[in-house]
């Protein structure tokens, strides 16, 4: 008869603004928030993504504080339209709408 083993499995946090590299990776991770339902979960998204390129250089570009800036983009937060936008053009993104598929 084999004894089984048990082995012990060390999950870490993983962080998705730390594996955003490239504006491609960043316009790929902001689709999928964006066909999203959930608010809190696109607000979530845009955190990490501030965070890829430096919360603090994003807050001073956007002229808010970076304590505001954490506060307006987590899951609970309402960032104004126009700091998304400005968010967006900071990270090298622009806005292009389509018409929906049927």
């Amino acid at each position: 008869m084999k004894t089984a083993v048990k082995e012990k499995i060390i999950f870490s946090d993983w962080d998705i603004a730390e594996t955003l590299e490239t504006k491609e990776d960043i316009a790929a991770c902001l689709e999928v928030a964006l066909s999203e339902p959930n608010t809190s979960f696109l607000f979530k998204t845009l955190g990490a993504l501030a965070r890829s390129k430096g919360m603090t250089q994003i807050a001073r570009e956007l002229g808010v504080t970076r304590e505001g800036l954490y506060k307006s983009l987590s899951p609970d937060g309402h960032p104004s339209f126009e700091t998304v936008i400005k968010l967006f053009d900071l990270l090298g993104l622009q806005v292009k709408l389509e018409p929906k598929s049927a």
